[in-house]
């Protein structure tokens, strides 16, 4: 019997389209079809997809990586898109910062657009910051220095710990080779200028937004939040991250970054007491902003001074409008400074949420005895014993 072939695309035979149907040698009719044609054919053409990203093995979710290999690993392969990354500031907001430009940096060498936004420093000078990748032939010898210049003679006694400890996964330090998701980056050193001048941002810079003259408005939400949200609706609608607006380009992806949410230079008083008047204003602009991130395709991380909140429902209320939840605690000033338990590390990581997506909660993530360390060239998470 001659077998049947029928056609998904626009003319018959185009390679990956054709599926036989089933003769008397086939044991069914149900194939599995070829790769599906990237070309201009279009009928079976699969959607483009956008460098720098992956889907994730649970769900399927699009994940962009946060510039942090190791903590891509802790929020389940990397950020998804259109969710919002809380980063909650260490006292002296030392190693927050790090987080955020790794996060920019990343999106630099991906080629996505970036929105950077700060009360305090220019969004021009946080871009020239920027740590610089490690994308040579020698990044793995690098990082192998960097480590072993780091070991000190007590980490290099076997120790017997706690079987719970020899089950964790080990985290990434180091570079691997068959993954081009997620970048290392070298601290030390910064981000070539060609490739600043070669990316594509926008910039919010709150100094130069406010004005002398600017009249009082009956809104909740402060005349910065305010301009930032406006902001940022008008960079997802006119260049096409909400699929309004095809993109004239191959699609791309929105990083935002926003820089010390919530402090005294927002023009925000929830630093300041407890009982403050714009108590409602931080937990509204998360609310508009992650339904804008919910319908673009964009991600976005903010860091917040938590710590200097003195309303503990404010911060709640923060934790529970935000996707992913990160805390760093430094160790700077603790007692757990001078701790021999610690003295590899400079502080503790506390994954406080991740997202779980379609659900109406979040969840908790399961992986505890995270600490961090700044070495020459790289940030490193890594399980520790107490």
């Amino acid at each position: 019997m001659a077998a049947a072939a029928t056609s998904c695309g626009p003319r018959a035979g185009a390679p990956g389209c054709v599926v036989a149907a089933a003769g008397k040698d086939s044991v069914t009719s149900f194939q599995r079809r070829g790769p599906r044609a990237s070309g201009p054919d279009g009928g079976c053409r699969r959607l483009a997809s956008i460098a720098g990203t992956r889907p994730s093995v649970r769900n399927g979710q699009l994940l962009v990586s946060t510039g942090l290999p190791a903590l891509d690993q802790l929020l389940g392969g990397g950020l998804a898109v259109g969710t919002l990354l809380l980063i909650e500031e260490d006292k002296y907001n030392i190693y927050s910062p790090l987080l955020f430009k790794y996060f920019l940096a990343e999106g630099i060498i991906n080629g996505h657009t970036l929105l950077v936004a700060s009360a305090k420093e220019d969004p021009a000078e946080i871009l020239q910051e920027l740590p610089a990748p490690l994308l040579n032939d020698n990044c793995k010898k690098e990082v192998d220095e960097d480590v072993c210049s780091h070991k000190t003679p007590e980490s290099n006694i076997k120790m017997k710990i706690a079987w719970r400890y020899q089950l964790l996964p080990k985290m990434e330090v180091g570079p691997i080779s068959s993954s081009i998701f997620g970048h290392y980056y070298d601290a030390s050193k910064r981000i070539p200028q060609e490739l600043i001048e070669a990316s594509k941002w926008h910039g919010f810079f709150l100094p130069e937004k406010i004005s002398s003259t600017l009249s009082v408005e009956s809104c909740s939400l402060t005349h910065g939040y305010r301009s930032l949200l406006h902001f940022i609706q008008n960079i997802i609608c006119e260049e096409g991250f909400d699929g309004s607006n095809p993109q004239k380009k191959e699609k791309n992806v929105l990083r935002i970054g926003i820089q010390n949410l919530g402090s005294p230079l927002w023009g925000d008083d929830i630093c300041c007491t407890e009982n403050c008047n714009n108590s409602q204003s931080l937990t509204k602009f998360l609310y508009v902003l992650r339904g804008l991130l919910r319908t673009s395709l964009s991600a976005c991380i903010i860091t917040v001074p938590t710590h200097l909140i003195q309303n503990k429902a404010v911060i709640a209320r923060v934790t529970n409008l935000s996707d992913t939840v990160v805390g760093l605690e430094s160790f700077i000033g603790s007692e757990r400074e001078t701790n021999p338990l610690y003295q590899e590390y400079h502080g503790l990581i506390h994954v406080r949420q991740i997202p779980r997506l379609n659900n109406l909660i979040g969840d908790v993530s399961d992986v505890k005895d995270l600490a961090f360390k700044l070495r020459r060239k790289l940030f490193t998470i890594e399980h520790y014993l107490q």
